[in-house]
């Protein structure tokens, strides 16, 4: 049971020993344990600067498609580890497949951002004011998912936001990691 929650989570092996214990065996309880955990902990490490890292690139099959990704960590040690570069492949591949705009939500144009509202509030015109904001901001989320990295499915398993793979790297790698920017390519476009 430990192992498959180590697994699930990316914590070290005595807090989900610990979590498992506290939740007595059930694995829900134990994987909300150390997500409340764990987000204290990462957030700790955000504070810490990342001025190591990689630059990685990825070249889709048939080469119509290529991305450079910078992405950062704390020290070469773990800029060097397989799960690291691993990391910064499913990034990049991620990139290819889904094509994002920007990294995160506040490097979205604000005439962009302007645009959407516009166009969520007059498709809902007509509906209590209340109705209408809730709305607006519903349809905002499902376009910062399409244009921002960090808000979307990640490819590989769509139930998990990019945001989240991040977080489980850094609390399994125990260093403050940050996606820092990206380049696609596409041939013709």
């Amino acid at each position: 049971m430990v192992a498959e929650l180590r697994a699930k989570t990316g914590a070290g092996l005595l807090d989900c020993k610990k979590a498992l214990d506290e939740s007595q065996g059930n694995q829900e309880q134990a994987e909300t344990i150390l997500r409340k955990k764990l987000g204290s902990k990462i957030d700790k490490l955000a504070s810490r600067a990342t001025k190591e890292g990689l630059v990685e690139s990825y070249i889709h099959v048939g080469g119509k498609v290529g991305v450079l990704l910078e992405i950062n960590c704390e020290t070469d040690f773990v800029a060097k580890t397989d799960d690291f570069k691993a990391f910064a492949r499913d990034i990049c591949l991620q990139i290819a497949a889904a094509n994002p705009t920007c990294v995160r939500r506040e490097e979205v144009p604000e005439a962009d951002l302007a645009k959407e509202r516009e166009i969520a509030a007059a498709q809902v015109a007509g509906k209590p004011p209340a109705a209408i904001q809730k709305i607006v901001e519903g349809k905002l989320d499902k376009y910062y998912s399409t244009v921002c990295l960090l808000d979307q499915p990640f490819v590989k398993n769509p139930e998990k936001a990019i945001k989240d793979l991040l977080t489980e790297k850094i609390a399994k790698l125990g260093e403050n990691m940050q996606i820092r920017r990206f380049v696609r390519f596409q041939l013709g476009a």
